[in-house]
């Protein structure tokens, strides 16, 4: 009984070991399966990481670290006719900062503000004031000259970013300011966008297209690879103008100081090639440098964008309209009177009675009742044909932004004050271009050219809209202007005989026509035989009593055409050079 009961202990300890055993390796069996069943998911997670998502997870990466740089376009050069530049873009960089990364490099701030020139105590204030909003931008300095820019590279302070772009320079500077405009950043692509003037007008065919390169940096900003280029930026054309820097620069001297003496508001000078249409010269006051963005003041190109009465200026036209009729010529006798006519209920003035006088004396004297007389005698709608034909109140078509086309009324009938205050330049509005453009068709022959700022390699054919006797005969007239006993004698040019006219306006105010505020003009030919430029002088609200526009504007003529036609090759007249030096004086003579 004792080896039965001894047998049943053996075999329950046995049994007991045996199913502890199969307990142990049940559980190590589970975790083994466990673990096999990690290493699969693992493995098949980084299967899925590797090989199925692997785009996307670069992807994401990139997102963080990979960027597209813009490549800034070189900028097209601007010439003038005779190859100088008037504007060219050169390379600059800008600093900027991260200020929370900055935080890290506290001591090397002072360095960082010695190289860029700022101020320590407005660099150490900006950064923490930065930093402490969590802000990531902080512009440092812009248009650093390259080697400058090195220097702050060579530095390696961790969250600095330096970025190249470009800057527009323009040599000529205030000179030919209204005219080329300026540009402005374009922050998206540190590229350069046409502002104002032809910088504006042509700036599609300036600004070329920007590049791009792919680049790599760690979280830092630091860069990690070199870049890589995805696409070569594509330069901007050039862009030849019409404009003669030399002319240019004579022109703008010449307003400047007559604009100072005179005290004047404001002042317009246009040159246009007869032959060709083509823009030789176009300055206004005041200017601006263009160069100087801090302290940028700027004013719009007067020239193309004031339209302004004509006054007397546009009796040569009335003139035209009146030859062209046929019912006078240059020996016409005209009775003028005392000086005062009656129109209707108002009345029409000279400044002097000049009595019966002929239609060349008419110009010369620049009579008020002369051209109205011829003007009631031929028709309103002959006159205005004629303004229409010689380009008034049609946009010159120069492709400058902002360009006007001035006004001229359209009616189907005017009345006799109408018609008598048009035919001496009131009543209608024009463009100093528009009025250069006019004179240049008397110079041309009667042939009407489009104007343009671009030089022309071909001179365009034009079209006749006045008959060549006419416009050589109202030339002719408009030669004894500025001789002697002429309004226009100060216009004179030494060694060369011109053609031109004065013009005296009334400025317009809330009560009506001004009896203090003028505007003076000249406008006119030269030389006369065989004209080569058209020039048209505007000075604006001379101050003080000498605001008539032969005395403001015909010393301005004289000078620039004297220069010019010696600039462009034109040579002298012989019997003019023999006389030069006796001087011009009719002081007495009427100034319209």
């Amino acid at each position: 009984m004792n080896r039965e009961r001894t047998n049943s202990r053996t075999t329950g300890s046995s049994r007991k070991k045996e199913d502890e055993e199969v307990s142990f390796k049940g559980r190590f069996r589970f975790i083994q399966a466990i673990f096999v069943m990690l290493g699969i998911i693992v493995t098949g997670q980084l299967v899925n990481l590797q090989i199925l998502d692997r785009q996307f997870l670069q992807g994401e990466g990139d997102k963080r670290s990979v960027r597209n740089e813009s490549i800034p376009a070189h900028r097209g050069i601007i010439f003038d006719r005779n190859g100088k530049i008037l504007a060219a873009s050169a390379p600059v960089t800008s600093v900027w900062a991260d200020p929370v990364i900055l935080l890290n490099s506290k001591e090397r701030w002072f360095e960082l503000a010695d190289a860029l020139d700022l101020n320590r105590n407005w660099l150490t204030r900006r950064l923490n004031q930065k930093a402490a909003a969590g802000k990531r931008f902080l512009p440092l300095k812009r248009e650093l000259t390259p080697e400058e820019g090195k220097l702050v590279r060579s530095l390696r302070i961790k969250g600095i970013v330096i970025r190249p772009e470009q800057k527009r320079y323009y040599p000529m500077g205030e000179v030919t300011s209204h005219l080329i405009g300026l540009t402005g950043r374009d922050d998206k692509d540190a590229g350069e966008i046409g502002k104002e003037g032809l910088e504006l007008g042509y700036d599609q065919w300036l600004t070329g297209s920007n590049g791009s390169r792919r680049i790599r940096k760690d979280l830092l900003g630091n860069l990690v690879t070199e870049a890589e280029l995805l696409e070569n930026s594509q330069p901007g054309k050039e862009l030849m103008l019409s404009i003669d820097s030399r002319l240019q620069y004579m022109a703008y001297r010449e307003l400047k100081s007559a604009v100072k003496k005179h005290r004047a508001k404001s002042g317009s000078l246009v040159m246009l090639d007869v032959q060709t249409g083509e823009v030789l010269a176009m300055v206004n006051q005041p200017s601006y440098n263009p160069n100087n963005r801090e302290e940028l003041k700027y004013s719009r190109n007067r020239v193309l964008t004031d339209a302004i009465e004509p006054g007397s200026t546009l009796k040569p036209f009335t003139v035209a309209a009146a030859l062209e009729s046929g019912k006078y010529n240059r020996y016409t006798r005209i009775n003028t009177g005392v000086g005062y006519m009656r129109v209707g209920r108002d009345s029409v003035k000279d400044t002097h009675g000049y009595g019966v006088i002929d239609v060349e004396t008419v110009l010369k004297k620049s009579s008020n009742i002369g051209v109205t007389k011829m003007a009631l005698n031929v028709g309103a709608d002959s006159v205005m044909d004629m303004f229409r034909r010689v380009g008034l109140g049609q946009s010159p078509g120069t492709g400058f932004p902002g360009e006007r086309s001035g006004y001229i009324p359209y009616k189907d009938r005017f009345s006799d004050i109408e018609t008598a205050t048009l035919s001496f330049g009131y009543g209608l509005t024009v463009t100093p271009m528009q009025l250069a453009q006019a004179y240049a068709v008397l110079g041309a022959g009667g042939v009407l050219r489009p104007t343009s700022l671009i030089k022309r390699d071909v001179p365009p054919a034009g079209k006749r809209v006045m008959p060549k006797e006419v416009a050589d005969e109202v030339l002719q007239m408009l030669g004894k202007v500025v001789r002697k006993g002429g309004t226009g004698w100060r216009g004179a040019v030494k060694s060369y005989d011109v053609a031109a006219k004065t013009g005296t306006v009334r400025k317009v105010s809330n009560r009506g026509y001004s009896s203090e505020r003028y505007i003076g003009l000249f406008a006119g030919v030269a030389p006369l035989e065989n004209p080569r430029i058209a020039t048209v002088v505007i000075i604006d609200d001379p101050a003080g009593k000498d605001y008539y526009g032969g005395v403001t504007a015909g010393p301005v003529f004289s000078k620039v055409n004297a220069q010019a036609l010696r600039a462009l090759g034109v040579r002298p007249q012989k019997d003019k050079v023999l006389t030069a030096g006796l001087g011009l004086q009719n002081p007495a003579a009427h100034m319209n």
